[in-house]
């Protein structure tokens, strides 16, 4: 037997080494030089040297301006985020005032394309509710519990695709099929994320293995901190700015990767199911969903290099370093900080700024709070002076969401799925628009530089 196992690891380690030289193979033939992209005026990540989209198609679901036109010169402006036409700023002002919570009006915003009157806004929630506690009979026992991931975005990925499975319909692609698909999704999304979590806690960490039942009378937010606290307990505030959270990340364009993804998906044909899961693949990235978790990591790093968090010079330094890769994970990356569209402002950080200082007062996290504030003063400076910059630098959303995201009590480990949970709303309505106006399947063109070779027999191959 044991002979057996030695023979095992040898071959392991045979097919290792060959893989390694295989990827140098693949790495030397597949390496494309970088000034063809310049000699045939790629525009890589479909995007010019000012950060502007190449434009794919129309949309009625938001808007994002970062500039004004004037005189045929692109003026960069602070920058505005619109759901259906409705400044997001206006949205949050409004249910904040009248002490509501946002997150399921927003949703309706974006799929009907307007705002609910009262009656409105409650009818859909009941919907909601309904679909919330929709789960199939033994579908956490039988799916999520059997075979717990490490990570959230593959259970999410996993739950929705076997969701397939139990729909009768699944293949449907007419209107009121999808949305009723969506919905059912928009509001099992959540559960499904702190099911996942709760599984890999108890598997993976050996905590104590709780399942909650979701209750109708609560909003999303509320849910979401219901299901995911042994005591099920939570302050007015949590919710609140959790609930804001969902809202400024619910939607974002239709050239956003994962947003696009539902596009390039959709348009294909397929069904709901398929559509989302490619989105959660996109979104899973950390150069998209999972910004913020490496700005926590850095953050981190940063307080244990850091000893004055207040020494403005000590910070710029750190910062320095970031960008010179001799600090964090030496990628070069002040993260956190800078957007594609972005440049003067993120419209979605500007509001949420506000409401997580309050938190950090509850929470005691006032220092931590100052250390992001002074980052974000010196941030733009220190890569103004060190790099050579085409549009302004300022932080984005990513910027503050995992603060607070910790400051909540929130694993780590579902950061990037509740930016899936909110962004639902927003693949939901982009796929529902593909197919209401029953665009072209998607399919840009590359052009191809590889130079022809002539066959060689085998014989004769070196």
């Amino acid at each position: 037997m044991n002979n057996n196992h030695e023979e095992r690891i040898n071959q392991y380690s045979q097919v290792t080494d060959q893989i390694k030289d295989l990827s140098k193979l693949c790495e030397s033939n597949l390496q494309i030089d970088t000034d063809l992209y310049t000699k045939y005026e790629v525009k890589r990540g479909l995007r010019d040297i000012n950060g502007k989209g190449v434009l794919a198609g129309l949309t009625d679901v938001s808007k994002i301006q970062s500039y004004i036109v004037e005189d045929n010169d692109m003026i960069p402006c602070e920058g505005k985020l619109y759901y259906q036409g409705v400044d997001v700023e206006d949205i949050v002002a409004g249910f904040i005032k009248e002490k509501r919570f946002g997150y399921e009006e927003t949703v309706y915003l974006l799929l009907f394309g307007k705002l609910p009157t009262a009656e409105q806004l409650t009818s859909f929630t009941k919907i909601l509710a309904d679909y919330r506690t929709s789960l199939p009979t033994h579908f956490v026992r039988d799916i999520i519990l059997k075979a717990p991931s490490k990570d959230m975005m593959n259970t999410l990925q996993r739950s929705i695709l076997t969701l397939y499975a139990y729909d009768d319909k699944a293949d449907d692609t007419s209107i009121p099929n999808v949305l009723r698909q969506c919905m059912q999704l928009i509001s099992v999304v959540p559960v499904l994320s702190v099911y996942g979590y709760q599984a890999y806690s108890h598997y993976h960490d050996g905590n104590s293995l709780f399942i909650h039942t979701p209750r109708p009378e609560l909003s999303t937010a509320e849910n979401i901190l219901y299901l995911l606290r042994a005591d099920s307990k939570y302050s007015e505030l949590e919710a609140r700015i959790l609930d804001l959270a969902l809202v400024l990340h619910a939607e974002h364009g239709g050239g956003n990767n994962s947003t696009f993804t539902t596009h390039v998906v959709t348009s294909s044909g397929t069904d709901t199911y398929s559509s989302m899961a490619a989105s959660l693949g996109s979104l899973k990235g950390p150069k998209h969903g999972g910004a913020n978790i490496k700005v926590t990591r850095m953050f981190a790093d940063m307080k244990e290099q850091v000893k004055d968090w207040n020494d403005e010079e000590e910070v710029k330094e750190y910062l320095k370093k970031l960008l010179h890769k001799e600090a964090f994970d030496k990628a070069g990356l002040i993260y956190g900080m800078g957007h594609a569209v972005y440049s003067i402002s993120d419209p979605r950080a500007k509001v949420f700024k506000s409401f997580v200082e309050k938190l950090s007062e509850e929470k005691g996290y006032q220092k931590e709070y100052q250390l992001y504030a002074n980052v974000e003063k010196l941030a733009p400076q220190v890569i103004a002076e060190e790099r050579k910059i085409y549009k302004g630098v300022s932080a984005n959303v990513d910027f503050y969401s995992g603060f607070v995201y910790q400051m909540l009590g929130l694993p780590t480990e579902l950061f990037t799925p509740l930016f899936a949970v909110a962004r639902m709303a927003g693949w939901s309505a982009h796929r529902l628009e593909e197919l209401i106006n029953q665009g072209k399947i998607i399919r840009p063109a590359y052009k191809a530089v590889k130079k022809k070779q002539a066959y060689v027999p085998m014989d004769e191959r070196e």
